[in-house]
């Protein structure tokens, strides 16, 4: 292993460079934006959410604090009582009640939501339906010219991640922003923490460690008037071909993390294991409730990747990082490095920024300032990652990442239709194939 490259010789960037990319703003202060023009003849940037759930509601939030010259016009969502509550929700605010100018002409509903939003007028596009859907949302609103932050993961499968990548291309072509929901990159406290690591604060990287163990989230009863579509729409988190499965889903933060850890280098391979032992009722769709995932890199260090979804059992959501000289700890509760060197050694004080906040001010003053952002490479490679694992886990199988990345299974319905749709087996280790 002492002849082949780590991750800090295979790329390095320095403190300076991190610090030079770190957030335009902080909660101590306050962003300042150049208010330039905007093509279209206006300074007002005019926003469209779709997918008006609670993560899509609080994006839409976070854009309307961002920029002073930003409305909310547009607002798309397969339920209409989702969307009527989304803006409810938003219109209570009092600090952005004034940005928000979505009259019934402009409330989509239905598949086809989107493709009216993106007509109605819309510069920026928020992207906050289940995963499955965010290939499809993201190629059309580039197409459409449209500025977009894209919630975390990108896609469920092999041919979502591949459309990804060549979407984010056309956007970088086109000067269009593309500002990923993997937000822990937006913490200026996370920045500071794999700066110094990148710097050499504990030596080579030897071993990653990434757990997300916690407890259950919502799930939905069916209700008799649902049919098979609308029930596991209504229910996306524990289908994998909506959510991706919750490692995916989830998860993804802290693998997200490694990567960017490791210098945005991916594993060759992944052998993992997982299964459903709490999680078992008909309410819990197919997806698993526990997985454990080891990644080889190609030079020798390993990432272990565990997490679980159970109640009653102690929660830890962390990477652990281990170098040749020291160790470190990364969570939104704690970030310090214990180095050999005393001098290296060094723990995160007082509070972070509102890094939910700073992905959508970094956003708004790229676009601004003519210099967008776009997270397009490392969104879509992390969300294969996570996907990687879960096609490992399934199958029983080790998997390459260029098996994982050429895979053919494609997790879209025949149909996006309101009527039965058979309910999708679950994966069972050694018996499930890879395709």
């Amino acid at each position: 292993m002492a002849a082949d490259r780590t991750f800090r010789e295979e790329r390095k960037p320095s403190r300076r460079e991190f610090l030079q990319t770190a957030a335009v703003a902080t909660l101590a202060v306050p962003l300042v934006i150049p208010q330039f023009v905007h093509a279209a003849g206006s300074d007002v940037l005019m926003v469209g959410l779709v997918g008006c759930g609670g993560r899509g509601t609080g994006a839409a939030g976070q854009a309307l604090r961002a920029d002073s010259q930003v409305k909310l016009t547009a607002l798309a969502d397969a339920f209409s009582d989702q969307l009527e509550r989304s803006l409810a929700e938003l219109q209570k605010d009092d600090e952005i009640a004034g940005k928000i100018d979505v009259p019934p002409a402009r409330r989509f509903v239905g598949f086809d939501a989107y493709s009216q939003l993106l007509e109605s007028g819309v510069d920026v596009v928020l992207l906050a339906t289940p995963p499955h859907f965010r290939p499809r949302h993201l190629k059309a609103a580039v197409d459409a010219g449209k500025h977009v932050f894209a919630e975390k993961p990108v896609a469920v499968d092999a041919p979502g991640v591949r459309s990804v990548l060549a979407t984010c291309e056309l956007a970088r072509q086109k000067g269009l922003s593309v500002v990923s929901g993997l937000c822990l990159r937006y913490s200026q406290g996370f920045r500071e923490t794999v700066s110094r690591i990148h710097d050499g604060a504990i030596g080579d990287i030897v071993a990653l460690q990434a757990n997300d163990y916690r407890g259950p989230i919502w799930d939905k009863q069916r209700r008799p008037e649902w049919s098979d579509m609308e029930w596991q729409m209504r229910n996306w988190y524990y289908y994998t071909w909506l959510s991706g499965d919750f490692n995916v889903e989830q998860h993804v933060h802290f693998l997200d993390v490694c990567a960017w850890l490791a210098g945005n280098r991916y594993p060759r391979l992944a052998t993992g294991t997982g299964g459903r032992q709490v999680r078992t009722g008909p309410e819990f769709g197919q997806i698993f409730d526990h997985f454990a995932v080891t990644y080889e890199f190609a030079d020798g260090p390993r990432l272990y990747s565990t997490c679980r979804q159970m109640a009653g059992c102690a929660n830890d959501m962390s990477v652990q990082v281990l170098g040749t000289r020291g160790s470190a700890h990364i969570s939104e509760r704690r970030l310090a490095i214990d180095a050999a060197d005393p001098s290296h050694s060094w723990q995160h004080r007082g509070k972070d920024n509102n890094f939910y906040q700073t992905e959508h001010d970094e956003l708004f003053a790229g676009i601004r300032s003519g210099k967008p952002l776009n997270n397009g490479e490392y969104m879509a490679h992390s969300t294969l990652l996570a996907i990687q694992g879960r096609m490992s886990a399934y199958t029983g199988k080790t998997i390459t990442w260029e098996q994982a990345l050429d895979s053919q299974q494609d997790l879209t319905p025949a149909a996006y239709e309101w009527g039965p749709l058979a309910e999708p087996p679950v994966a069972m280790p050694g018996v499930t194939q890879f395709v």
